[in-house]
């Protein structure tokens, strides 16, 4: 018989069902494990570079932080078990659970795994830190805390951390991925391969990854979490996922049942399943569970502001009217109905997104589809009709090129000559985080349920290798507005200062907001236990497969 990776997806699920203690049987195989596919790749499995869905849908399986979010995007213990944080805002001082172990490895004493204590939080913290690792997580600590003394274990059971002054947020950014709790003798033994051996204390545990072609976790037995009724968790024998790049070919997948999960709804396909309107057609009523709700995610287009930089100096997307024109010429409703089957809403605050506490459309005024606004602006940058102004280059995805290629026929209408260029999703990211385009397709999941995250994109102090302000965009008064959020002492005044920051923001047009987002989950009827949360955070623990 011919070794494919067909041949090797099947020989993985069978050693998952005799590492699960399943019988080998179809019956068995559908009840104990959770099949899904990854179609934008896998890049780690290391939670210091969880910054896109795939790894931190991974790693969620695989490690546990401080706190965690629960569907209603309420912060709940996970590993401390309680906290206090001190009166003046800069001290949070964390007890943590005396029943929390490590995956089992061989680095560890006769191979098991140990017991989590707070060094092991003291270790992962600086480790995101460290520019040797060069975390895409680094931002969310790099300018809040000293890195000598910020973090100490007084005992096994206490974790601190002192800031250098008082961040709100704080809290629920410490439910992010990249705040997950690591075995510091795994990590550094393994160094940049931690990526390919993690080691966590998650429901599940790693098995086996080839790139490209099948990934296996297996339960944890030894997990510290139980449901209502004191049973462990999780009830799944494990997790397989597949990499299919093709979503059309991954869905057909779903329908004949050789997958229980699927997401987002795109391609060809959409108008097989919804309807223009967002309803689940006739064919497909009944056959399988959807879900369908609010997401926290923004879907763009950046651009690189920054005149200092070659390539920004070369272009006509250095004025502000030209990126003025862009955003009113764009008619995002039209975009929603016809190529998202009415998933998303269109964007016409600003960067956050709707569903995020403190986002208000009144407050906020982003851009609304105009085309005599968006050819005055062309004619007010010296471009009337797009007359003498250059083609620019428009980068995405091949997921979104139906998106794109709309993008350019809106723009042309105005006189705006846009050429589309596709890119693999893993190179283009790292092209964007290397300032290496100056017009890109992008989207902003939130790592953690707070407007900042999204407004930390615009700060200057962000504008580094592995920040998140992919724009380079720099405003004296955003960041004064930024920087006191540290003195904000209720979530009113807090939002007050976001709605400032974005309204600034969006007043100088570094992004084009297209839509926020809605997850569209589909799965099989004989799954049970999905949650539904608008970080779209996927949470198998509590999935049961009958």
């Amino acid at each position: 018989m011919k070794f494919n990776k067909y041949t090797l997806i099947w020989a993985v699920s069978l050693a998952i069902l005799a590492l699960a203690g399943c019988k080998d049987d179809k019956t068995q195989n559908h009840k104990k494990i959770f099949n899904l596919n990854l179609d934008q790749g896998l890049t780690s499995l290391d939670p210091a570079f969880a910054r896109n869905q795939n790894v931190l849908w991974m790693c969620n399986q695989l490690f546990n932080g401080l706190l965690q979010i629960d569907d209603s995007l309420h912060l709940k213990p996970c590993i401390a078990k309680a906290w206090k944080i001190s009166e003046g805002g800069k001290q949070y001082t964390f007890n943590l659970r005396n029943d929390v172990y490590f995956h089992d490895d061989a680095l560890f004493k006769n191979g098991k795994g140990r017991k989590v204590i707070a060094s092991d939080f003291v270790y992962s913290f600086k480790r995101i830190l460290d520019p040797k690792i060069a975390s895409s997580g680094s931002w969310i600590f790099s300018d809040k805390v000293t890195y000598t003394n910020a973090f100490t274990a007084p005992n096994d059971s206490t974790f601190i951390i002192q800031l250098k002054k008082p961040f709100p947020p704080f809290l629920a950014m410490l439910s992010a991925q990249y705040c997950s709790v690591i075995p510091f003798e795994v990590a550094q033994k393994h160094g940049k391969e931690f990526r390919t051996h993690p080691i966590g204390t998650g429901p599940f545990k790693f098995k086996y990854w080839k790139e490209g072609e099948v990934l296996a976790f297996v339960k944890n037995p030894n997990y510290f979490e139980k449901d209502k009724t004191g049973k462990a968790l999780p009830y799944l024998d494990a997790v397989k996922a597949t990499f299919l790049p093709d979503k059309q070919t991954a869905f057909m997948e779903f329908l004949k049942h050789n997958l229980d999960f699927f997401n987002g709804v795109d391609g060809s396909y959409r108008d097989d399943i919804l309807s223009k309107n967002g309803i689940l057609t006739a064919k497909y009523k009944g056959k399988f569970n959807i879900n369908i709700g609010p997401y926290l995610n923004t879907e763009y287009l950046g651009i690189l502001v920054d005149s200092n930089l070659a390539i920004v100096k070369k272009s006509p997307l250095k004025y502000l009217k030209v990126r003025q024109a862009i955003n009113y010429a764009i008619d995002r409703k039209k975009l929603i109905k016809y190529l998202r089957n009415s998933i998303g809403t269109p964007a016409t605050a600003g960067f956050v997104p709707l569903g995020m506490p403190g986002f208000n459309f009144a407050n906020v005024k982003g851009y609304t589809y105009n085309p005599q606004k968006a050819k005055q602006s062309l004619a007010d940058a010296g471009y009337p009709n797009g007359k003498n102004m250059p083609e620019i280059t428009l980068s995405s995805s091949t997921t979104t090129k139906d998106l794109m290629e709309f993008v350019q026929g809106e723009l042309s209408k105005v006189g705006i000559k846009c050429k589309v260029e596709i890119n693999q999703s893993a190179s283009l990211r790292e092209t964007i985080a290397k300032k290496g385009v100056n017009f890109f397709r992008g989207s902003w999941i939130a790592d953690y349920p707070d407007a900042e995250i999204y407004l930390s994109m615009f700060y200057s102090k962000n504008v580094v290798p592995n920040g998140p302000n992919y724009t380079s965009f720099f405003n004296k008064k955003f960041d004064t507005l930024f920087e006191s959020l540290s003195f904000a002492k209720t979530d009113e005044e807090r939002f007050k200062l976001y709605q400032e920051m974005d309204n600034l923001m969006m007043s100088q047009s570094p992004v084009v907001v297209l839509y926020y987002d809605k997850l569209v989950n589909i799965y099989q009827n004989n799954i049970s236990g999905l949650g539904k949360n608008a970080q779209n955070l996927l949470v198998l623990k509590h999935v049961i497969k009958n």
